[in-house]
């Protein structure tokens, strides 16, 4: 089976890479999906409990989106660390916004 991948060309490692890595763009779709929707859940809700549960839910899938892509700096799928600092400014905002 092996000798028939690498005869086509397909080498067993570079699929599985793929496969890694589209796990880590699915994982980090869904946290920021999570962002996303937590957030716009608190908005129209007045009752602070409720809104700050639901910040702290998008802060925390923000959080993972941001490990995500400190993930995918690390292993070279994304070439430049600016995404990173990109999504650490999402979060900082999202924290003030939480304690508003």
């Amino acid at each position: 089976m092996a000798r028939q991948r690498r005869a086509r060309g397909v080498d067993p490692c570079t699929a599985s890479r793929r496969a890694a890595l589209a796990e880590l763009r699915d994982q980090s779709t869904r946290a920021a999906k999570s962002v996303f929707l937590n957030i716009s859940e608190a908005l129209p809700d007045t009752q602070l409990g409720v809104r700050r549960r639901h910040f702290t839910i998008a802060r925390n899938s923000l959080c993972e989106v941001a490990a995500a892509v400190d993930l995918a700096v690390a292993i070279g799928a994304l070439p430049a660390p600016v995404a990173a600092e990109r999504v650490g400014a999402l979060v900082a905002g999202l924290l003030r916004v939480g304690r508003a």
